[in-house]
């Protein structure tokens, strides 16, 4: 399993610090992400060049890309207009990610929209299979995050979201689950459905919490998700959305280097594990 970082831990600084930051805590494996680290307005018009730029960043500093995180929270809206949007943005941005080299995007599954879960639920069903015929054409995969607010924000929303969309996968951030007093057991329904996997600690009522006052056993999560056959990437993901579902504004680098540690020494106990049948 690779360990990377995600640079949204750095998003108070441009993108070329914060990678640079990044690769000096020893990462070798990185998570980009729409948001202050990127012009979507110059990515959508010359996306060839604007890849070219981060890759030329990645390389000088030694990182690889392991996802791409597309912010569509609204890909399930009422307004039929901006829904149409959303998904019209997903497209242009197709061409940078495949340029940027990443294996896959991640997407929001969108919010909870105001006439309720079901009706949200349904219509993200829709653009997700609309999602997924765009990426089509290219060798991408797509996965949705289960995360707060959102229509899959629980085990059994996620599983009836991949069950209705065949082709989707999963990113997983057990901090969603955690902070819903959700027990790590409960979520083993969905490992066979994982394709990238983001970690931080999180406390029931609590989206983000220092290392030591964590309810998130790392050891048992990475050995699980080995035993059913993960072997992708484990991004640590601190966030600066501080009081977003009570985030603790937490000390961003010291949190990474020790959760990048509790996943390097869980990384090294599998060694003795046997293959799950």
């Amino acid at each position: 399993m690779l360990i990377a970082c995600h640079a949204w831990a750095y998003n108070n600084l441009p993108l070329e610090a914060a990678l640079g930051t990044i690769a000096r805590l020893g990462f070798r494996y990185v998570d980009l992400g729409t948001g202050p680290h990127l012009n979507i307005n110059r990515v959508i018009a010359q996306p060839q060049a604007e890849a070219a730029a981060i890759r030329t960043m990645l390389d000088r500093f030694d990182l690889s890309l392991t996802d791409f995180y597309i912010m569509l929270p609204h890909i399930n809206a009422p307004d039929p207009a901006q829904r149409s949007a959303e998904l019209t943005l997903f497209g242009q941005l197709l061409a940078f990610a495949t340029a940027l080299g990443t294996p896959g995007v991640t997407l929001s599954p969108g919010l909870i929209q105001a006439d309720g879960p079901e009706h949200s639920l349904a219509r993200s069903v829709v653009a997700l299979m609309r999602v997924l015929q765009a990426a089509e054409a290219t060798d991408l995969r797509v996965s949705f995050e289960p995360h707060m607010d959102s229509v899959a924000h629980t085990p059994e929303t996620s599983l009836l979201l991949l069950e209705a969309v065949p082709g989707l996968s999963l990113t997983l951030d057990y901090a969603h689950f955690a902070c819903q007093g959700i027990e790590q057991a409960a979520l083993k329904p969905l490992l066979e459905h994982v394709a990238h996997v983001q970690a931080r600690q999180a406390a029931r009522g609590r989206l983000q919490t220092a290392h030591n006052e964590g309810t998130i056993d790392l050891a048992q999560m990475v050995q699980s998700l080995y035993m059913y056959g993960y072997r992708g990437a484990l991004t640590v993901e601190y966030m600066t959305t501080f009081g977003w579902h009570a985030m603790q504004k937490v000390n961003i680098t010291r949190e990474t280097v020790l959760t990048r540690d509790a996943l390097r020494a869980a990384r090294a106990s599998l060694e003795i594990l046997p293959a799950r049948r």
